[in-house]
């Protein structure tokens, strides 16, 4: 299984930026997915993630300006960031519950992406 991560990059206090993640391989099903964020000297925090029913849930400091969804199909997870604060340049890290064919494993991270909020 694999988490494929995509957008992020460099924004202006204020503007707004959207990331992606996909998953792939053997994949039976997808629980959870979610996404954390890691700035400098700072521990791994969770954003939002949005559960198998749709149910979500954010950090504290970016409800009502980040949105967390997920494609019909269920393997695309995508974080729209809106009103963006310097305080939330980070590393963004997808996470994923997936139950796969072949392993007893079933959480997943891709490999992170960088955020830049520029004030």
């Amino acid at each position: 299984v694999l988490l494929m991560e995509s957008g992020g990059g460099v924004a202006q206090t204020g503007g707004s930026l959207r990331l992606s993640c996909t998953a792939s391989g053997d994949i039976f099903d997808i629980k959870g997915m979610a996404w954390h964020r890691e700035a400098v000297d700072k521990e791994r925090e969770l954003v939002a993630v949005i559960r198998s029913n749709g149910a979500t849930s954010y950090l504290e400091s970016v409800k009502g300006r980040f949105t967390i969804s997920r494609d019909i199909a269920g393997n695309t997870v995508t974080l729209q960031m809106r009103s963006l604060k310097p305080e939330d340049t980070a590393v963004y890290y997808c996470n994923a519950d997936i139950l796969a064919f072949g392993t007893t494993e079933s959480d997943y991270w891709g490999q992170g992406t960088q955020v830049t909020v520029s004030s």
